[in-house]
């Protein structure tokens, strides 16, 4: 699932069906080949100005707009074969790549955001970036930064997830699963 605010919005599910909208035809066109090819599709990030990633495969990449220093490290967890299982970034620069080996970010701050609660809650999930928000999903708890929607934070308590997936807006929308394909969301 990849939802925005105004940027459009994909959903897939595990058999690899999709449906999306209002998305930039480059992407459409991306998530078309690889639908038609038969490759997985396991994640896929959009931002509001049209910046995207897709995670096919084992490690295999489509995107567009990325930061320097994040496609940078994508392709040395690459090289290395690190399974990336989470990345997100956001349209000011801000980005999140988490493999099953590494967790690496765009600045310190947010590195250190991430470490901060590591020994209390466990290993890193998932995350995910809006351009105002941030929300870390651990193996036991969740951390929030920013504008993220009371909705959200009230349904990720409430769920019995081990949320590997997280999507979300400022504005309430959101989406989360786990891998055994449980689900829940607010559109």
């Amino acid at each position: 699932m990849a939802i925005t605010s105004y940027g459009g919005d994909i959903a897939l599910n595990q058999g690899n069906a999709y449906a999306y909208k209002n998305i930039p035809s480059d992407l459409a066109e991306s998530i078309d080949e690889l639908h038609d090819k038969g490759e997985y599709i396991d994640d896929i990030q959009l931002t509001e100005e049209g910046r995207y990633l897709i995670l096919y495969g084992n490690n295999g990449m489509i995107y567009k707009g990325l930061p320097d220093e994040l496609e940078e490290k994508m392709k040395e967890y690459n090289e290395n074969n690190e399974v990336v299982t989470s990345i997100t970034f956001n349209d000011e620069g801000d980005w999140i790549i988490v493999s099953t080996e590494h967790i690496c970010a765009s600045s310190t701050d947010i590195q250190d955001f991430i470490k901060e609660k590591m020994d209390e809650y466990g290993g890193l999930l998932a995350a995910h970036l809006t351009d105002d928000g941030l929300v870390l999903c651990y193996e036991g708890g969740y951390r929030f930064l920013g504008n993220v929607p009371e909705n959200l934070k009230q349904a990720l308590r409430e769920s019995s997830y081990d949320v590997y997936r997280i999507k979300f807006t400022s504005q309430g929308s959101y989406f989360f699963a786990d891998k055994k394909g449980r689900y829940q969301y607010n559109m």
